[in-house]
């Protein structure tokens, strides 16, 4: 199985840790958020991913040399602009195209900044049981991206920015708002639908699709450990995690 690791950002919610290296190769308890994606991927049964790169992008590039690839197969998509998450995974189309001749066998799309025991066995095979051409890792939690999912799970709306103002791409008569959780499952032939250009969100074009009514689902992964370590108290909190084993990695 093939995963592209979302790691091109900035980070500049993590400064001062990023003043000197991408968030990548921030630490927690002595790992990067690299290894610990990469290291669970691998765990998984991911064989061969792809990194998209932009801040610092050298460091990321010799550090996986320096690593070994973590015996695995690892491609870098340097972006000399920022593509956002829609852009880098269009412009890293190819890696999941290569090899890809009358199958669709889906791919995991995971920011690097995201640490959580979500169950990928599970989020994979309910991908594949509803036919989706992506499915999202979801929760019931505050958040200032809520997107909305009728009934049957399938994406229909978001609500716009930190308002109360909806976007509805597909009315229904009873939509649930729910969090997304940065990890996604994608469906190689999805890659062929992506028509915007440049740099662009990835919620986007899933909301385009959802409006002509293909599949994107939302997988709801309330029971598990998740957090954003988007700023340095998020890491603080991983790392006292990590030590009394709430997180089990």
């Amino acid at each position: 199985m093939k995963a592209m690791i979302l790691a091109a950002g900035l980070g500049t919610r993590l400064r001062p840790f990023t003043n000197d290296r991408p968030k990548a190769l921030v630490e927690i308890a002595g790992r990067t958020l690299l290894e610990i994606t990469l290291v669970r991927l691998r765990a998984f049964g991911v064989r061969e991913v792809i990194v998209n790169i932009h801040h610092f992008a050298d460091m990321v590039a010799d550090y996986l040399k320096a690593h070994s690839n973590f015996g695995m197969r690892i491609e870098v998509s340097r972006e000399d602009v920022l593509l956002d998450t829609g852009g880098g995974l269009k412009k890293a189309a190819w890696f999941f195209l290569e090899d890809s001749a009358g199958r669709d066998e889906p791919f995991v799309l995971h920011n690097v900044d995201i640490i959580s025991t979500i169950d990928l066995a599970k989020m994979v095979q309910a991908h594949k049981t509803n036919d989706a051409l992506a499915t999202l890792a979801v929760q019931k939690r505050n958040s200032s991206r809520q997107l909305l999912f009728d009934e049957g799970l399938e994406l229909c709306g978001r609500i716009a920015g930190r308002n109360t103002e909806h976007e509805i791409v597909r009315p229904g008569p009873q939509l649930e708002r729910l969090a997304f959780s940065g990890i996604h499952v994608v469906s190689p032939r999805l890659l062929s639908r992506m028509t915007e250009e440049g740099a662009f969100s990835i919620i986007k074009c899933y909301l385009r699709l959802a409006a002509a009514r293909e599949k994107i689902v939302g997988f709801r992964s309330d029971e598990y450990y998740w957090r954003d370590l988007g700023k340095p108290a998020d890491l603080q909190q991983a790392a006292q995690d990590l030590e009394q084993r709430t997180l089990v990695q």
